[in-house]
């Protein structure tokens, strides 16, 4: 386990012991106080989710659970407090979470829980008394438990600081999307007081930043084994089966004269470290070449036609209804945060097309957002365009099949992507994604041994998803070309 000195002497005092002890008697559901943790009479964990919250408890209350995406994470980690309730009494449960939706969303899970929630997010007015007062009634011993809910933006503002010095001994700490708080100025807020930690994600790792990474390890804890990968996740239920489909679009032109460019300058700065070292180079420790690699995977991520791809895919599909609309969130002209690919795919399903779709981003109010999911839930809404907001956390098991446009080498969103569209329904039995690659463009000696480097390790996602498959064979004769293209069959 990973321990820094400052974390060391925060250990909890009390003795943890093996969870589930007193399932058998029948007091494990008995009727708690309100607004203390309790199981779900209905609720049976699944094995792999009880083998989790062993581990936890096994590692004196610390640690990282790195379970697929819509394997239940959120169960597992409330389960967790309920234990800690029933063994030793907890007092305070704090969740940090990226998003508001997020909040709002486990919020809902907290209530199925008996839990009843101060939702610590936005106006400080709307929530800090109630969190002060909350405080000072558990101090006083008229009120027995706290449930905090807040997001990342809020956890490092003075409102929250000044009450996390209030939280009693007896405190669990619930980090989703951990990954999130690997980032400086997070992990500086992460309340070192507080001693039970659990951190939850299907990626803990950050990406190209081991030193962060390294930074959520040392205050949550390791990652717990074993890990709940996505073939475990279909092979037990958790997650439905699926179709594989990856389309190949290549670039323009324009695009890929840009394209050649960055990866020159990419290959230049590679070489002028190793001379400079004498190190091979190293894609992931090298801040030189983040920004040339991000304005790369924008390139890729607003190709141009990808949106010819979608024409053709979708004017053949006009009765398709419960899918997801992935787009990049960037542009080659500028650079910066964009809104044209959205625009475009919007336009060509919802006007060209006749499509009944609707936008769904990080500007969408959350009033709306609860309206768009109950529109595409019942199906009166055939599609959602969304940018990343729906990477990470959010829960619309009705999605069936999804179109994914942006290509991204960052393995979370290829990750949470995927398992966002696995996700059980009653009226799922299949999940169908579509998914866009676009094929670099032929390249010189100078490049091509850059190229085969930065696409082996992506490659390897697409390869590993289209084997999980249950058209696999179809997929993989797909990407074949590629393979065959960069001598990567060994990939």
């Amino acid at each position: 386990m990973y321990l820094t000195q400052n974390s060391v002497q925060q250990l909890p005092a009390f003795r943890l012991k093996k969870p589930f002890a007193r399932e058998g008697s029948g007091s494990y559901h008995h009727q708690p106080l309100p607004g203390c943790p309790r199981i779900p009479i209905s609720l049976q964990l699944r094995q792999y989710q009880r083998q989790a919250v062993t581990n936890w408890f096994a590692n004196n209350g610390r640690g990282t659970l790195k379970m697929a995406t819509g394997s239940g994470k959120t169960i597992t980690a409330l389960a967790i407090a309920c234990e800690l309730y029933q063994q030793i009494n907890l007092q305070v449960l704090l969740v940090v979470c990226p998003y508001r939706h997020l909040v709002t969303q486990w919020a809902r899970e907290c209530e199925k829980f008996n839990l009843q929630p101060i939702l610590a997010f936005e106006n400080v007015r709307s929530w800090q008394s109630q969190l002060s007062t909350q405080l000072y009634n558990l101090r006083s011993g008229s009120q027995n438990f706290v449930t905090v809910i807040t997001t990342n933006s809020t956890l490092i503002n003075d409102g929250l600081q000044s009450q996390l010095k209030y939280l009693p001994p007896k405190t669990l700490i619930i980090g989703d999307e951990a990954h999130n708080l690997g980032a400086p100025k997070l992990e500086e807020s992460l309340p070192r007081r507080v001693g039970l930690r659990l951190a939850l994600s299907a990626t803990p790792e950050r990406y190209f930043d081991d030193g962060g990474t390294q930074s959520l390890f040392d205050y949550f804890g390791p990652v717990l084994q074993p890990e709940f990968t996505l073939r475990d996740a279909i092979a037990s239920g958790a997650l439905v089966h699926y179709l594989y489909y990856p389309i190949l679009v290549e670039l323009t032109e324009a695009e890929s004269i840009a394209y050649l460019k960055l990866t020159k300058r990419i290959g230049r700065s590679l070489l002028y470290k190793e001379r400079k070292t004498g190190d091979s180079p190293n894609f992931e420790d090298n801040e030189d070449i983040k920004p040339l690699l991000m304005q790369r995977a924008r390139l890729i991520g607003a190709a141009s036609n990808k949106l010819t791809a979608l024409r053709q895919l979708m004017a053949t599909r006009r009765e398709t209804t419960h899918t997801l609309f992935y787009c990049s969130d960037g542009s080659l002209e500028t650079g910066r945060s964009s809104l044209r690919q959205l625009k475009a795919v919007a336009k060509i399903l919802g006007v060209d097309l006749g499509y009944k779709v609707s936008t769904y981003t990080a500007q969408t109010p959350l009033a709306e957002r609860e309206v768009l999911r109950r529109q595409f839930e019942s199906g009166e809404l055939q599609g959602l365009v969304a940018i990343r907001c729906l990477d990470e956390g959010v829960d619309i098991p009705a999605i069936k099949t999804a179109v994914i446009l942006s290509s991204s080498g960052n393995p979370r969103q290829f990750i949470q992507r995927r398992g966002r569209v696995l996700r059980p329904h009653p009226s799922k039995e299949r999940a169908t994604i579509y998914d866009m690659i676009v094929l670099p463009p032929d390249l010189d000696r100078e490049t091509i041994e850059v190229e085969r480097n930065l696409l082996r390790k992506e490659l390897r996602r697409f390869v590993e998803f289209a084997d999980l498959a249950d058209n696999a064979g179809e997929a993989r004769m797909k990407l074949l070309d590629l393979q065959k293209r960069y001598g990567l069959l060994d990939v």
